[in-house]
């Protein structure tokens, strides 16, 4: 495949990723994708189902460990490890909805501020002076990132009774609430009727207007092309295309790609349905780990 960039304004790098390759066993699922987001842009990245985009948002992201390239954030080698990534700078919402859905609008926003607290177990314990300024200063943010998000209203709900829109909004400010400098989303937009997704749409631009730069997968076209400044597309697993939103949706091999029609260099059928099943049993593994250490601690 060929890759066509197109870069209309140079700006500081927050994000580069160079050569990403991810393989489970002897299947490939991104193979040397090279990727840049700069300070103050909205990128986007598209493809049919199975073309990489979550596997490869794992790798920048610490879930996954890349079998070769790097990912970098402002120049500096990130760590493979998802709670470094987040205390760099990197943020992340899921395609499925992650909340803590027994706790309240207002206490999941303040998981996300774990990151950015210093006082350790004793000063909680003891509820120090610095415990308490913490404290206090984390519940300002989490109330002051409500307010952005429009749940100030909603902080003492619990999660699980909130509309499924609302549940999206809560996702990206507990996201927020580390203070990232890249904010990737992994369709924000899912399920939501027309209304749903303007209001995303703008709140995103309003993210992007507080300094933050966002990466977002998106399967709505019309969403993704009005949003973002650049755009990237992969089939299964590599970079076709990547250039401006006017670019990538004229381009003949990107429609060939939505279609299904297959196109010069394209991967079988058989191919792309063997890396899909690799991501979801890798995804099934990653689940099963997490269970077992959560196991393990309360064991302890």
């Amino acid at each position: 495949m060929t890759t066509m960039t197109t870069t209309t304004k140079t700006a500081t790098t927050v994000l580069d990723a160079n050569g990403v390759t991810m393989r489970f066993g002897g299947l490939t699922a991104v193979r040397n994708v090279d990727l840049t987001v700069n300070a103050g842009e909205i990128v986007g990245l598209i493809g049919p189902n199975g073309a990489g985009k979550t596997t490869f948002f794992n790798c920048l992201t610490g879930l996954y460990v890349p079998t070769e390239g790097k990912v970098s954030y402002k120049g500096t080698v990130l760590p493979p490890k998802p709670h470094l990534v987040t205390q760099a700078g990197i943020a992340r919402t899921f395609q499925n909805i992650r909340l803590f859905a027994n706790m309240t609008v207002l206490e999941n926003v303040l998981v996300g501020r774990h990151t950015r607290t210093k006082e350790g177990l004793w000063s909680a314990l003891l509820r120090l002076p610095g415990f308490t300024r913490a404290e206090q200063a984390s519940r300002e943010r989490a109330m002051e990132l409500l307010e952005f998000i429009g749940l100030a209203d909603k902080a003492d709900h619990l999660a699980r009774n909130l509309p499924y829109g609302d549940q999206r909004k809560l996702e990206i400010a507990r996201a927020l609430a580390s203070d990232p400098g890249l904010l990737l989303l992994d369709e924000p937009t899912a399920g939501m009727n027309p209304q749903e997704t303007r209001v995303t749409e703008e709140l995103i631009f309003a993210i992007r207007d507080q300094g933050i730069a966002v990466l977002v997968i998106e399967h709505d076209m019309r969403f993704i092309f009005n949003l973002c400044d650049r755009v990237a597309c992969l089939v299964q697993g590599e970079k076709l295309v990547e250039g401006s939103p006017d670019i990538v949706q004229s381009d003949e091999r990107v429609v060939a790609a939505y279609l299904g029609t297959p196109f010069e260099g394209a991967p079988g059928a058989e191919e792309a349905a063997e890396v899909e099943a690799a991501e979801a049993d890798a995804a099934k593994d990653a689940a099963q780990t997490a269970t077992t250490s959560t196991e393990e601690e309360d064991t302890r």
